[in-house]
């Protein structure tokens, strides 16, 4: 079973994605609301992949990118960003937008399509 880590301080769109995940049967998920908390959570958990919101209080999702590739334990780890600042328009039918090589999916995600990335970065890691 592989271990997510989402990170976004929408607390009833975590728990739902959490929900979904973890009834696929392939995901354990652990949820952190408090971005300042988020690289905490990542070195304790060892997470396989980490979802990570963009815009968030105190922290956003690039100021998180940038702790997470300065550390050693957690720089190798794929990320999935997950912004309300691009739309499905945006990502031209695929529901996927790279920017600096990194994976981004417009908010709200449908569960298909955050499944086939997760998937994609897996195997890519």
């Amino acid at each position: 079973m592989k271990k997510l880590l989402l990170v976004d301080d929408e607390t009833g769109l975590t728990t739902l994605m959490k929900l979904n995940l973890e009834a696929t049967g392939l995901y354990e998920v652990l949820v952190e609301n408090q971005s300042v908390l988020a690289t905490k959570a990542a070195k304790s958990f060892k997470p396989d992949l980490i979802i990570l919101d963009y815009i968030m209080p105190e922290k956003d999702g690039g100021d998180l990118m940038i702790e997470f590739q300065a550390d050693p334990e957690l720089k190798n780890l794929p990320v999935i960003m997950l912004t309300a600042l691009v739309s499905d328009q945006d990502t031209h039918g695929t529901g996927l937008l790279e920017s600096g090589g990194q994976t981004m999916l417009p908010k709200p995600v449908s569960l298909d399509v955050l499944l086939r990335c997760i998937e994609e970065e897996l195997s890519n890691a």
